[in-house]
């Protein structure tokens, strides 16, 4: 199995709005980063991608977790977590889970997504 050069790319519809750090050489990485973002009225869903880093070619693509809108509505409090990957190649097996806590702050205007990408394993 070897060890991966893991990092987390955060799109909010389709949107890459935040990177972490790649943590390397490992298949339990520990990000512990928290971001805070602007939403748009409109958004549906937070994508969170599981990448590995590779100098000599393309990223690949480990999983991605989806949350929807609804499944944030059905948290107030927030959604807090290990969430299994899903895979995006539908070809490739996806095994592994991410600790996440994701919440919306604010009122209907002004709605601020705060992020955070913990650990994966």
């Amino acid at each position: 199995m070897g060890s991966s050069d893991p990092y987390c790319i955060v799109k909010i519809d389709d949107e890459a709005i935040i990177r972490t750090a790649t943590v390397w050489k490992t298949l339990s990485p520990f990000w512990g980063e928290e971001y805070e973002v602007q939403l748009q009225p409109s958004f549906h869903s937070v994508s969170i991608y599981v990448m590995d880093e590779d100098a000599l070619s393309r990223d690949d693509v480990i999983g991605k977790v989806c949350i929807t809108r609804d499944m944030l509505a059905e948290h107030p409090k927030g959604y807090s977590g290990w969430v299994s990957l899903s895979e995006v190649d539908p070809d490739e097996e996806v095994q592994g889970e991410i600790h996440l806590r994701v919440e919306v702050l604010g009122s209907q205007g002004s709605r601020r997504l705060r992020c955070s990408v913990l650990e994966a394993r």
